[in-house]
């Protein structure tokens, strides 16, 4: 694994951002198109915005998955992670093909088990995560199954990791957050050939730091990430503030 710190989320944003770009169009021109899987939530925005401003990228050769949706949560919400996928990455791009958990189906259980068998169909080339307040991974809150060889997990979501989409405005308050959700499963992030984890601001270093100079654990599901051959994680000074090291390194 390699952790770069960059200045601010910013210029945090536009390298990952250029990393995904070149990993992209080298995937197209290898096999004629790219699997990505795409995180949501505050922390992607800048990384997103520029992903979707790259040059010489051809979206319509991308197929994008899921990561994660609130249950019974409609695609109208403002926190809908589907409704900010349109609006911050296929809309802006022209992506054709794309598979939404719907949270709000009458069964989620059957929506993991169809888009698992399709995001298993093939290899996945790229996958976009972050990592939450509490060392989520995805809305693997801790103690996360490392176990699981199911593509898409039904999770309940605990109290911290609720808290974290109130304190970030998605919701009004705690009440109004659902207490589950479709998650795509910690085994299934790490078989993407390559990981990318944009994870800016202060309000993660605590988490930054436990999953990245902590023992890798269930306790801190992000951890993981350290065991992928090719995973980058991107930090700003803010979320990289507790670490031992605060310039770029290999782990």
């Amino acid at each position: 694994m390699v952790v770069k710190v960059l200045a601010d989320k910013t210029s945090l944003g536009q390298a990952a951002a250029a990393q995904a770009a070149d990993a992209l169009r080298r995937a197209i021109a290898e096999h004629a198109s790219a699997r990505i899987v795409v995180a949501t939530g505050a922390s992607q925005i800048d990384f997103l915005e520029a992903l979707t401003k790259a040059d010489a990228l051809d979206w319509q050769r991308v197929e994008l998955f899921h990561l994660d949706e609130y249950i019974g949560l409609p695609i109208t919400h403002p926190a809908s992670f589907r409704k900010y996928l349109l609006e911050r990455l296929i809309l802006r791009t022209g992506i054709t093909h794309y598979h939404f958990l719907d949270g709000d189906a009458p069964d989620p259980g059957q929506v993991a088990q169809r888009v698992g068998a399709e995001l298993n169909s093939a290899p996945i080339d790229m996958a976009f995560v972050g990592i939450g307040e509490n060392g989520h991974l995805a809305f693997n809150d801790p103690p996360a199954d490392f176990a699981t060889e199911q593509p898409y997990l039904i999770v309940n979501l605990d109290e911290d990791c609720r808290r974290q989409q109130v304190g970030e405005g998605w919701f009004g308050d705690l009440s109004q957050v659902p207490r589950q959700a479709i998650s795509m499963s910690v085994r299934q992030i790490l078989k993407a050939k390559e990981i990318v984890a944009v994870v800016p601001e202060a309000r993660k270093a605590s988490a930054v730091k436990a999953c990245l100079e902590g023992a890798v654990s269930a306790l801190r599901p992000a951890s993981i990430l350290r065991t992928h051959r090719n995973a980058t994680v991107y930090l700003d000074r803010g979320s990289a503030s507790l670490l031992n090291d605060h310039g770029q390194f290999s782990a």
